[in-house]
């Protein structure tokens, strides 16, 4: 537990100044954390990332990752668009199938694909978050940690039923309420400072939505791990795990924010 509260003070240090100062070191670390995340995911089906199709998936990270305000102008300079440059790189990774003589398979060449859009999705929505002001990122954050939070405290005091054994045999139901509790609570609280919603009520509605499909990104990646039998995504967090441990839920909540219009 000590180990786990130095590593949280010395990532938020880091993090949270970053988020302040936002544009092109924000973005700039985005990337980065990005890129460790993707590494991870390939870890798990032992791909290296300096490989040919690493770093083709690395390419199209990149390029999904490319903010709204920097599109027109890359799209112009390469003259094609991001769907069709990550098309092309896609077929690229199917035509290194008969090159690799099948050594990379139809298997291998989906799962990059997919690491690529599941990486790639909620970083970018990360940085495009920010764009509209440090407090939406704030909020994410906010309803993450408190439906974290809310899961454990209440799950380790009165959690009797589990929730899905079968995929992190810790998580309760009661938990599972308890964290969306903690979540509303504290938007609420962070409202008062921060307006983000025209009303609270969309602001409960968003927050409850939010701190559920947080809990589920959550189960998707302890899913991923049970699958590939690893504990941690990494041990870069020391008490925490890898990045993908700490931005799992991240990645299903902020372009969430977006789907609900509470952004803008």
């Amino acid at each position: 537990m000590k180990q786990r509260i130095i590593t949280a003070i010395a990532a938020l240090a880091v993090f949270f100044p970053l988020v302040i100062i936002g544009g092109l070191p924000f973005t700039i670390a985005i990337y980065l954390i990005a890129s460790v995340g993707l590494f991870e995911l390939l870890r798990m089906k032992d791909i290296r990332i300096f490989s040919f199709e690493g770093i083709l998936v690395w390419i199209a990270l990149a390029i999904l990752l490319l903010p709204s305000i920097w599109t027109d102008e890359v799209e112009q300079w390469v003259g094609y668009t991001k769907i069709e440059m990550l098309f092309a790189l896609i077929l690229i990774l199917l035509i290194y199938t008969v090159i690799s003589k099948n050594k990379f398979t139809f298997d291998h060449a989906a799962f990059t694909a997919f690491s690529a859009l599941y990486v790639g999705i909620g970083f970018y929505y990360l940085i495009e978050t920010r764009f509209y002001g440090f407090e939406y990122v704030f909020y994410a954050l906010l309803v993450i940690w408190m439906t974290d939070s809310g899961a454990y405290f209440v799950g380790r005091k009165i959690g009797k039923r589990k929730l899905w054994p079968d995929i992190s045999p810790n998580k309760t139901v009661e938990g599972f309420i308890g964290g969306i509790s903690f979540a509303v609570l504290f938007a609420c609280a962070f409202q008062l400072f921060y307006p983000l919603a025209p009303s609270y009520l969309m602001l409960i509605i968003v927050t409850i939505i939010a701190s559920i499909v947080g809990q589920l990104g959550d189960l998707v990646e302890s899913a991923l791990k049970r699958h590939f039998g690893v504990k941690d995504s990494g041990n870069l967090l020391p008490g925490h795990g890898g990045i993908l441990d700490r931005f799992d839920s991240l990645l299903f909540v902020l372009p969430l924010i977006h789907f609900l219009h509470l952004v803008g």
